[in-house]
């Protein structure tokens, strides 16, 4: 069967998905409708809506747009049936409701921005990162009941360079989701559906531990100065630019500073008469004690502030004697 032939209702709501759509509008696919979040409303008195980035595009290639609040809403389940799509593709949305999943002939299937079973959940670049991993990669799986357990269709690797950050990995994967997307459009167009699938339960070697992949809330990206320097470097890394890692800043007086941390590298330079979170300023750089030598700020945000080097925040601050970060 060819692509052009297959009628799809693609699912998906932030820019990770609007790269995977427009690689399967760009290859002839036939996108018969988009689903996405309703508008939110933005701004300090919440009185302007913004359209999901998914909207955005659909209705630049001219696509229909559905934004059901509730999946299993009647009205919303009616229209999906009317386009009698033989496919649905989910990339960054949200979970479906197996009238939903189950309605096409071949299934709907998700990009998934890990290798499952690994990092299972909604932020699976981040915790890859947070957790030191050297690679993770994409997954395209068919939904079941349960959150990304379903039977795994296809995937492809992403080395994860040392030092890069959630932006770095997220860029990497969404082109790599799009290309991942498209070749299993292909492989469902040429089985008719009936493609072989592999149980997650089957790629588990014995023994290893499966990392969760948590939804990230303000208390989760607070660092912890007590754990190994490389730690908290990942922890940094994985939380950088969004939704940043934080921390607060004490001066001797007891003046209290909320702080956003991007940017850090790791020192062995240990100072026997700093406590752990100790601030260290030399040479224009800023080192933290910590158990195993210091981590050294290269790029912050103080509450209300813009982003900046700590070189330029060190130009522009006041020495008021031992500085603690908690």
């Amino acid at each position: 069967m060819d692509i052009k032939n297959l009628n799809i209702v693609f699912m998906g709501t932030p820019e990770f998905a609007v790269e995977s759509l427009k690689t399967l509008l760009d290859n002839n696919c036939r996108v018969l409708a988009v689903v996405t979040q309703p508008d939110k409303p933005v701004g300090r008195h919440v009185s302007t809506l913004h359209q999901p980035p998914v909207k955005q595009f659909a209705i630049e290639r001219g696509i229909p747009v559905l934004q059901p609040e509730k999946m299993q809403d009647p009205v919303f389940l009616g229209q999906l049936e009317q386009y009698q799509a033989d496919l649905f593709i989910v990339v960054a949305f949200r979970m479906l409701p197996e009238v939903v999943w189950n309605m096409p002939r071949f299934g709907t299937f998700n990009i998934h921005a890990s290798l499952l079973p690994q990092y299972r959940g909604a932020a699976p670049i981040n915790w890859a990162i947070i957790n030191g991993e050297k690679r993770t990669g994409v997954t395209s799986f068919f939904l079941d009941h349960t959150i990304d357990t379903g039977k795994i269709i296809m995937q492809k690797p992403f080395d994860i360079p040392a030092d890069a950050d959630v932006e770095f990995v997220y860029n990497g994967l969404m082109k790599l989701g799009a290309e991942l997307c498209l070749d299993t459009v292909r492989a469902i167009a040429d089985e008719e559906g009936h493609i072989t699938t592999c149980d997650q339960s089957l790629m588990i070697p014995d023994g290893e531990i499966l990392h969760p992949a948590p939804k990230i809330f303000k208390e989760t990206c607070r660092i912890n100065w007590s754990s190994p320097m490389k730690s908290i470097h990942d922890f940094v890394r994985g939380l950088s630019p969004i939704p940043g890692a934080w921390t607060t800043l004490v001066h001797q007086g007891g003046i209290q500073q909320t702080i956003k941390i991007f940017k850090t590298s790791v020192s062995s330079r240990r100072w026997a008469d700093v406590p752990i979170g100790g601030v260290v300023c030399e040479d224009k750089r800023m080192f933290v004690a910590v158990e195993d030598g210091s981590v050294v700020v290269e790029s912050l945000q103080l509450a209300g502030k813009k982003r900046m080097d700590a070189k330029d925040f060190l130009n522009g601050f006041h020495d008021d004697g031992l500085w603690k970060m908690e």
